[in-house]
């Protein structure tokens, strides 16, 4: 179902212009307006929601199979692109800003500025206890898989 708020719904819908690179029934891929580098695009599903884990599988899976083959081609390109950073984030605390699931393809070459820092990383590798003790905890909710 799409939010009619939503800037990607609306896109979707054709009610906003959009630089579109790829479309099928299940998801959308178009050209970020602001982007990191040249070659930034997203990859949405048409299903609305915020997070992955509310999207269908395939859909979800749909996501990841254009957000590679866009790698693919951009690394076939004449686009600057020394490497490729995929990136999905899930909800506000993730730095999501638009509340509809979305996959940047972020082309990348040395020196280009952009970094991903992660300020709480331990210094050291954890002991294998908490390590055990976590994974457990996600495994909990794995059945089935």
């Amino acid at each position: 179902m799409n939010d009619d708020n939503c800037i990607f719904c609306k896109i979707i819908r054709k009610e906003i212009p959009a630089t579109i690179i790829y479309e099928d029934d299940l998801v959308l891929a178009f050209m970020d307006a602001m982007p990191i580098n040249p070659g930034h695009a997203l990859v949405i599903p048409k299903e609305h929601d915020q997070y992955i884990s509310n999207i269908s599988a395939e859909a979800a899976a749909r996501m990841f199979e254009v957000a590679r083959r866009i790698d693919s081609s951009i690394r076939e390109s004449g686009i600057q692109s020394d490497a490729l950073t995929l990136m999905l984030s899930d909800g506000e605390a993730a730095s999501q800003e638009v509340f509809h699931t979305h996959l940047h393809v972020i082309p990348r070459y040395e020196g280009d500025g952009v970094r991903f820092k992660y300020p709480n990383k331990p210094k050291e590798l954890l002991p294998a206890d908490e390590l055990l003790k976590t994974a457990g905890e996600i495994q909990k909710n794995l059945k089935g898989l």
